[in-house]
């Protein structure tokens, strides 16, 4: 939970994103070793970033003279003129967000980008990255260690860049914001569905970029996204940690403050929108208003169904992906029925990227269920079930298997 802090607060005094991490690193292996000797301190997390900083500054003291150190520094500010920048909540003094868009360099790629982040910013191991991108471990391994070699030999200054420099990184800073909410707000694996503590870091960098850059549409189609998915938090895991399907959620304990800061997310996005760009909504924006239709339905059943399906329609024209077709065949099938639906997905099971991903036999074992194809459903719902790494998904599966087998058996 501490881990991306430290390293971002580090990075700054060392600026090597790798040598933060490992610096990081000893100060938990120092707790491991301090901590059942002389107790816990009261502030864990203060602890950790004393001790991760202490060691920075020894490192620092080592390479070069720290008198040296300070007669550069004292140089740089007496010659450095910062750009003219408005006053906003958490600007560029926010480490975290700095580290977001360092590690989304143009020197890397989008993918070693975005990669990186999520380990550092995200707490997110090879394989949970490896997952939310659909390729190998190994691939995202190397991705991640040549993705710091580079930053180190180029050089890369640790700051939020401005101008239009800031502007080409924000396509990677975006999504990297978004698929850590997305290991938040449904783990790939572990014992847990929630991962509470990546939505909020992904929401809050989300609501600091909002105010640092007002006038991107998608910046703030992002924020209301995630405003309006996590107001559903509450109500989608049972008194065990179980999974709640939307049709079975109690929509009267999601937050309804969360939904007024996503619909005003909304409105700033579609205003900033109609003055900036002239290609309609992009793909943040489209998702914001698939959120928002589940949000103003007071029911499963009252939701505008075929709303949602020409809104992902017009998402899989702008930003085509089989995943987004999985999701509009789902809209497909509450509008139109399950067959319509089913043939959309029955062309999606030979897409490479999704071989090995558990919700397209979920979704298919569904449609099944409903058409009374009940021993395929059942069958598709046990793959589904030996794909996934998620203990409670896993779990919610197989029971979904067995309701399909025939009565008295």
């Amino acid at each position: 939970m501490e881990s991306p802090r430290i390293i971002a607060a580090v990075t700054r005094t060392v600026r090597d994103i790798g040598i933060a991490e490992e610096l990081a690193q000893d100060a938990l292996v120092a707790a491991l070793e301090q901590w059942p000797r002389d107790g816990v301190p009261d502030n864990p997390g203060a602890w950790l970033m004393a001790t991760a900083r202490h060691r920075a500054v020894d490192l620092v003291r080592r390479r070069e003279t720290y008198a040296r150190k300070l007669a550069e520094i004292g140089r740089s500010l007496e010659t450095t003129i910062p750009p003219v920048e408005p006053s906003v909540p958490d600007d560029i003094d926010d480490d975290l967000l700095r580290l977001v868009f360092t590690a989304c360099h143009p020197v890397l790629s989008a993918e070693a980008r975005i990669a990186l982040t999520l380990r550092l910013l995200g707490g997110l191991t090879t394989p949970e990255i490896a997952r939310a991108f659909l390729v190998p471990e190994a691939t995202v391994a190397q991705r991640i260690v040549r993705a710091k070699r580079t930053l180190a030999t180029k050089n890369v200054a640790f700051e939020v860049p401005y101008g239009p420099e800031r502007e080409a990184r924000l396509g990677s800073v975006l999504e990297v914001i978004y698929l850590i909410f997305n290991e938040g707000y449904a783990a790939t694996a572990g014992d847990d569905l929630l991962r509470p503590a990546l939505c909020e870091d992904a929401l809050r960098l989300a609501r600091v970029l909002s105010g640092l850059m007002p006038k991107e549409p998608e910046v703030h189609a992002l924020t209301a996204l995630l405003e309006l998915q996590a107001s559903r938090t509450a109500a989608r895991t049972g008194p065990s940690g179980e999974p709640v399907l939307l049709k079975d959620q109690n929509r009267a304990r999601w937050n309804r403050m969360l939904i007024a800061r996503g619909f005003t997310a909304l409105a700033r996005a579609e205003a900033a929108g109609a003055t900036t760009t002239t290609s309609g909504p992009g793909p943040y924006a489209l998702q914001a208003a698939i959120a928002a239709c589940h949000a103003h339905a007071h029911s499963y059943e009252a939701t505008d169904w075929p709303r949602i399906a020409a809104l992902y329609t017009a998402l899989a024209t702008r930003s085509p992906s089989p995943v987004v077709e999985l999701n509009r065949a789902v809209a497909i099938s509450m509008s139109e029925g399950p067959a319509q639906a089913l043939h959309i997905i029955d062309t999606l099971t030979t897409e490479p990227a999704l071989q090995d991903y558990h919700l397209l036999p979920s979704v298919r074992a569904d449609l099944l269920l409903r058409l009374g194809r009940k021993a395929e459903a059942k069958a598709e719902f046990l793959r589904a079930a030996a794909l996934t790494s998620n203990e409670q998904e896993r779990h919610l599966l197989r029971s979904r298997a067995m309701e399909c087998a025939p009565q008295g058996r």
